[in-house]
């Protein structure tokens, strides 16, 4: 039974200290122990639905091939050949025919990473193919998310996700498709993004246009501690929905129905996605740490794909909605990367309203060794 209640903070609760927003060092720090380590989503299943199809992402400097396999595994491998470490593939995105081939002497690899062929070597003295297959991360699969671990023997994902896996069962998530997506290059550090997603005490100030639509003091947690922090805001008129009208005619996504109706959930899931979960569709955002004051997030839309075959179908409502508000965040997070530059700055004091940034705050420290 999930238990939902106001945001408060613990007495004395304060902001960090700039360095850990600024400092190269601790940045350095963070992608070995946070983004080396813990489990990072890196997009969706659909982009890769079928044998072959891959995409390349790189997460705490190393580049990856996610690709799915003959027997529908999904696999994350090293873009490193095991000849002569030359990176074996730079494009974004794209489809292997039945195999996996280095540019440069032509070793390839079936699409479970198994070496099948390496030119002149079967005369090498001691050469077995078999020992030379693709390194590849951990994977795992949640509702329609792709998710990595670069560690060499990472906390299992079940045991991790514990508290999320089945909790979204009524939006269907894993049925959705994306309808769009937009990039953004921030001029910040990614914690202010994870910070500034978790309270709505800056949205009557920051958007008005959201403000409109939902209280920015409805908000109810029922994970308040740990990787995962997050509730619900209510609509302030019930059947309404965020978009640019305040009005949707999309029917509800999954088995959505009661008070969800007229409810938002937002959730962070530390340290790489922020998930919105709307009556109609799912927002969610993909962050990815650049330099300490550098992120880029990629924001995508999520629609039910039968909503999506409608001639009529049309997502610029919701997209337009929250790209206002995103690039409205993005300023305020930028403002607040320069303040915390200055001299001037002291870590100051979080009000009731911020209690989930503290939580976030407490576990980032817990997982530094802070």
């Amino acid at each position: 039974m999930q238990t939902f209640v106001k945001p408060n903070v613990r007495a004395g609760a304060m902001t960090l200290a700039s360095s850990w927003y600024t400092s190269p060092e601790v940045f350095a720090d963070e992608t070995e122990r946070i983004f080396a380590r813990e489990w990072i989503c890196v997009g969706r299943e659909e982009e890769i639905r079928n044998a072959g199809d891959f995409f390349t992402v790189e997460r705490a400097g190393e580049s990856l091939i996610v690709t799915r396999d003959s027997s529908d595994k999904v696999h994350a491998f090293f873009n490193v050949c095991r000849h002569r470490g030359t990176r074996i593939c730079d494009a974004a995105s794209g489809h292997f025919q039945g195999s996996i081939q280095c540019p440069y002497h032509a070793w390839t690899y079936g699409l479970n990473g198994e070496l099948k062929a390496a030119r002149n070597m079967a005369e090498v003295p001691g050469f077995d193919r078999a020992e030379y297959p693709l390194n590849e991360a951990a994977v795992a699969l949640w509702e329609g998310f792709v998710f990595v671990n670069l560690a060499a023997e990472p906390v299992p994902f079940e045991r991790a996700f514990e508290p999320l896996i089945g909790r979204f069962a009524q939006w269907d998530v894993g049925a959705l498709k994306t309808a769009r997506t937009i990039a953004y290059d921030l001029a910040c550090n990614w914690k202010l993004v994870f910070l500034n997603y978790s309270e709505c005490y800056h949205c009557p100030l920051v958007h008005p246009q959201l403000d409109k639509l939902s209280p920015s003091d409805s908000g109810r947690n029922d994970l308040s501690e740990g990787a995962f922090l997050g509730g619900y805001s209510e609509l302030r008129q019930s059947g309404t929905s965020l978009t640019m009208s305040g009005h949707s005619t999309r029917p509800p996504i999954g088995s959505v129905e009661g008070v969800e109706l007229d409810r938002v959930y937002y959730y962070t899931i530390f340290p790489s996605l922020l998930l919105s979960l709307h009556p109609d569709y799912v927002m969610a955002h993909y962050a990815r740490p650049l330099a300490p004051d550098r992120t880029e997030v990629i924001c995508a839309w999520l629609f039910d794909p039968r909503t999506m075959a409608q001639p009529a179908f049309d997502p610029s409502d919701v997209v337009d909605f929250w790209d206002l508000t995103n690039r409205q965040d993005w300023r305020v997070n930028e403002l607040t990367q320069l303040g915390l530059r200055s001299r001037a700055y002291a870590p100051g004091p979080y009000s009731n309203a911020e209690g989930l940034l503290s939580a976030f705050d407490r576990h980032y420290l817990r997982v530094m060794g802070a």
